[in-house]
């Protein structure tokens, strides 16, 4: 467990997921400097660990987060090696959460506000409650919402969509939110832990080189690599899987009508 100022950062370990919780709950887990600090280096811990397949990122107790903390928004946005508020500490949470090789799952009840939205966009898949709340709300305290957090707003819900959340700040409800793209499935407020929970462990038990072979080349489509740059990742790829063991391991297990045990956790790079 990371502790810094009022906020919490804190890993649960179950089996093969991982839960990454922001816990500041007398805040709406607001999420402080020193939180949004911690993104990095524990999402570099939990790729190392061979254990965990599958990261589920929440809040604690009742909310997602109510995003960024507002009384040091204008710290946390700015980047001191640059000089420039370019997003800061909020876009490098964002852009290593956005860049962990593993599924991430955003499992969202009540608040998903601001920066809170910027940790949900860059995440995988995003379980909703039936009582979320999406809002992105720079234009109510007179700030620009970081690029990196725009483009992925954009890339998941649209331009039109894009506009209608940062001009008008305005909160959308979770069903809203599963229309405009902001959120994958909408589940009952009663059951929600235990259908993310075995949500996760359904994606554990897929072949890893397949869920991370096909993020990496997702992520490389839709954030406009080259056409080379992409042919290239693929190569790459499918290279990975001429000495991988999964493939194998998934055909004999098809053919055989049993359920396969899949072996691999990271590409060979002999």
């Amino acid at each position: 467990m990371v502790e810094r100022g009022n906020g919490t950062l804190r890993v649960e370990r179950q089996g093969p997921v991982a839960w990454l919780i922001m816990d500041n709950s007398s805040m709406r887990n607001a999420i402080t400097a020193a939180m949004w600090q911690q993104f990095p280096p524990l999402l570099e811990e939990l790729e190392a660990e061979e254990a965990v397949k599958v990261v589920v990122v929440r809040g604690a107790g009742e909310h997602f987060s109510a995003g960024a903390d507002i009384a040091s928004v204008q710290k946390i946005l700015h980047n001191p090696a640059t000089g420039h508020r370019d997003g800061g500490d909020v876009s490098a949470a964002e852009n290593a959460l956005a860049a962990f090789r593993k599924p991430v799952i955003a499992a969202i009840d009540g608040y998903c506000v601001g920066g809170g939205w910027q940790i949900a966009g860059a995440c995988d898949i995003r379980l909703a409650s039936s009582r979320a709340q999406y809002g992105i709300t720079p234009g109510k305290i007179g700030i620009v919402y970081p690029l990196s957090g725009i483009k992925r707003l954009v890339e998941l819900a649209g331009p039109a969509a894009a506009k209608y959340l940062l001009l008008s700040g305005d909160l959308v409800d979770a069903q809203e939110a599963l229309r405009l793209g902001m959120a994958t499935k909408v589940l009952a407020v009663d059951t929600l832990w235990d259908e993310v929970h075995s949500y996760a462990l359904h994606l554990a038990a897929r072949s890893q080189f397949s869920a991370q072979g096909h993020k990496a080349l997702i992520n490389a489509l839709s954030s406009g690599a080259s056409e080379a740059e992409v042919e290239q990742l693929s190569a790459y790829w499918q290279g990975q899987m001429a000495i991988s063991d999964d493939a194998a391991i998934g055909v004999a297990a098809f053919l055989a009508k049993e359920t396969p045990k899949f072996t691999w956790l990271r590409p060979r790079e002999d």
